[in-house]
């Protein structure tokens, strides 16, 4: 599994070197995207930290804070470790990802965050049955990873897959 902020980095690495923009909420759909197709393929979780249920769709919470204050201006710089001793951007621990990584960019990049979330709020979306069950009536409810693995394994059978998130 990998720490969110380093999956993030990789997104914003590729928006740097295409000139294709990322803002956060942006960003935020492609990891979620990613992790979800990630279960739907591996079975495995991608991110150590939960998804979350939010008004404005699913979030991972560590990304969305480590970049509001760009609110929806294009993202210029990575987020990095935070320590004295540590400046560098916070990078994948698993090289064997960066492939996956590339196809979801390949895939999704091309899109803006409201396309990305409209995706992501189509009816039977984990995110939209967590909502409408419990989302409404309460704050920062987590979108279980089994819920989001059923999702994506269904994708992964159906044609036209990639349209869907």
């Amino acid at each position: 599994m990998e720490n969110a902020l380093a999956v993030a980095n990789f997104f914003l690495k590729k928006s740097f070197d295409t000139g294709e923009p990322v803002t956060n909420m942006k960003l935020v759909k492609l990891v979620y995207i990613a992790h979800g197709w990630y279960l739907g393929l591996s079975g495995q979780p991608l991110l150590t930290e939960p998804v979350e249920a939010w008004k404005y769709g699913p979030v991972v919470p560590s990304i969305y804070y480590s970049f509001k204050d760009y609110g929806g201006e294009a993202i210029r710089q990575m987020v990095t470790a935070g320590n004295a001793t540590e400046s560098s951007p916070v990078s994948l621990s698993d090289p064997d990802l960066v492939p996956f990584l590339e196809k979801i960019w390949e895939v999704y990049g091309q899109f803006s965050g409201v396309d990305l979330s409209a995706m992501t709020h189509q009816d039977q979306t984990p995110w939209k049955q967590v909502w409408d069950t419990q989302g409404k009536h309460s704050n920062n409810v987590i979108i279980p990873n089994d819920l989001i693995k059923e999702y994506y394994q269904k994708l992964v059978n159906a044609p036209h897959a990639a349209q869907s998130a």
